[in-house]
């Protein structure tokens, strides 16, 4: 191996650790992370709004939903294993008036755990 082959070897390698952060952070790559670092509340924002978009595509809640396009609430709570982000949904036009929360859970780093009507 010559030395210009090394050279560009060492900078595509480095190119490619640089990179790589930068890949595993990115909500457009399914809301997947890696790591222990707490995610930025619009990222976890972003995830949960997609996942809620999928509850309404998959028919786990009612069509009424698609029309939510926010959170009402974000915040960090002490759950099972730790902290974790809970964010409400609130849906008045809920055909079931005991379903009109609608909370998702994450952990810090922006990982999807459960989603219920409860909060719990």
């Amino acid at each position: 191996m010559n030395l210009i082959t090394l050279a560009r070897t060492a900078v595509l390698s480095a190119a490619a650790l640089l990179a790589a952060p930068a890949a595993l952070a990115d909500p457009g790559a399914g809301c997947h992370f890696h790591g222990s670092k707490p995610a930025a509340e619009a990222t976890v924002v972003g995830c949960a709004t997609q996942y809620k978009d999928k509850l309404v595509a998959g028919n786990k809640v009612e069509k009424s939903w698609q029309a939510v396009s926010r959170p009402e609430k974000v915040e960090q709570i002490d759950g099972k294993k730790g902290k974790e982000w809970r964010l409400t949904f609130c849906n008045p036009a809920a055909t079931d008036k005991a379903k009109e929360s609608l909370y998702l859970f994450y952990t810090l780093p922006g990982n999807f755990i459960a989603a219920n009507h409860t909060g719990q």
